[in-house]
């Protein structure tokens, strides 16, 4: 008897009107932090290849220097990607970033995976952005092709259909 070796399960990301798949990872103080924790808030979780990379940079610092508009929508900013908790704190540190950075370290990229965004090829996840409402329900996913910086004015349009439809 031959065994026939299972393919590996294809990434799916998550559409819009899934629940979010559910992690809990550190953030840049070593701290965990969990999806859940954030019922009851609408959450943008941003995921980006490196940490001190350039477009990263630049994309994670136009949040930075917009954070109202996201917390004008009571929505926390939660950036993940597969560099350590070490990584992330000396990032954060050097930009002035203060929303969370989230280490998908070990197992590496899991939580990539889960939503669909992890480049197994480069060991990275992809430009992946989802908006979850507050009851732990995708509202918006978008994955950027590598190379290519994520549009702003796209996160403020998702950002303002959310609050516009909960009020």
């Amino acid at each position: 008897m031959t065994e026939v070796p299972l393919a590996p399960a294809l990434m799916t990301v998550p559409a819009v009107g899934d629940s979010a798949p559910e992690f809990e990872l550190v953030n840049q103080y070593g701290e965990p932090v969990r999806l859940s924790d954030y019922r009851g808030r609408n959450v943008v979780v941003v995921f980006f290849p490196f940490a001190f990379s350039g477009i990263c940079t630049g994309e994670l610092c136009e949040i930075r220097d917009n954070i109202a508009a996201f917390e004008d929508a009571n929505a926390a900013v939660l950036a993940i990607s597969v560099d350590s908790k070490f990584a992330q704190r000396a990032y954060a540190q050097s930009e002035g970033f203060g929303f969370d950075l989230l280490a998908d370290f070990w197992p590496h990229g899991a939580v990539a995976q889960a939503y669909g965004v992890f480049d197994a090829a480069s060991g990275m996840a992809l430009r992946g952005t989802f908006i979850i409402d507050a009851g732990g329900t995708v509202r918006y996913a978008v994955v950027n092709p590598r190379g290519q910086a994520r549009d702003f004015a796209e996160y403020r349009r998702a950002l303002a259909d959310l609050v516009g439809h909960s009020s």
